[in-house]
């Protein structure tokens, strides 16, 4: 993670938990960095129900940006999933099977978007982020995303960087190495993440996996059944 970047996180991740601080001294609970803290995101009532069709919705610029990544996207779908995830999540590996489900489910009529929520206890989210970014340029979004995933337990919750072990997984994808490390490392791709990251804490994400459906908040570590259900009101309203 470069200086600046790990300054910028450090700030906004300090202006959170202050916050959180400030609600457990009003006798409720505090944020953590666990998706079952999640909040509610900016203008929504944390006690209404998040699948019901007239709750109030996430702020749609902050949601999804011209640049933000499509896992799958859909001309004209009435419906799309934003997910925030850190890619070191130990949570958001063990959502990663159930997000896959959903896609394939509703292939060809929901948009499904992923936003980078590297939390900087992770040693490796940064990197992590900047990689799929790095592939995503050269049209490898989706392989990159799940390798990551795939082989998490072999990287993650280390102290060292593991940019060589994401370069390893650029040459097996068959990429230009040289331009996916130039990528990898420049300044732009260091702030488009941190970008995604700034437009999460607007919206009061504090953990991750943190998902919406419509702008709707999803509950914590949502199943197949309660993801659907959010789905399906979208599509039938």
């Amino acid at each position: 993670m470069s200086k600046n970047l790990g300054i910028t996180l450090g700030l906004i991740m300090a202006a959170v938990l202050a916050a959180g601080l400030l609600v457990a001294l009003n006798g409720r609970d505090g944020a953590t960095e666990t998706p079952s803290a999640q909040p509610a995101p900016a203008g929504q009532d944390p006690t209404a129900p998040t699948s019901a069709p007239t709750a109030p919705t996430a702020p749609a610029d902050l949601l999804v940006r011209e640049n933000s990544r499509y896992l799958d996207q859909v001309e004209d779908s009435p419906v799309t999933v934003v997910e925030f995830l850190d890619f070191e999540c130990e949570a958001c590996r063990a959502q990663f099977p159930v997000m896959e489900q959903i896609r394939e489910d509703y292939d060809g009529r929901i948009n499904m978007v992923i936003r980078y929520f590297p939390l900087p206890g992770h040693t490796n989210s940064e990197p992590a982020a900047a990689a799929v970014e790095a592939a995503a340029q050269q049209d490898a979004l989706e392989e990159m995303y799940a390798r990551m995933y795939e082989t998490q337990a072999e990287w993650g919750e280390s102290r060292e960087s593991q940019a060589e072990v994401f370069v390893g997984f650029a040459e097996d994808l068959d990429l230009d190495t040289d331009e996916f490390v130039r990528t990898m490392e420049s300044p732009d791709t260091q702030e488009r993440v941190a970008s995604d990251f700034e437009d999460g804490v607007a919206l009061g994400v504090q953990g991750t996996p943190t998902i919406f459906v419509n702008g709707r908040l999803a509950p914590s570590m949502p199943t197949h059944e309660v993801l659907s259900a959010m789905i399906d009101a979208e599509l039938e309203g």
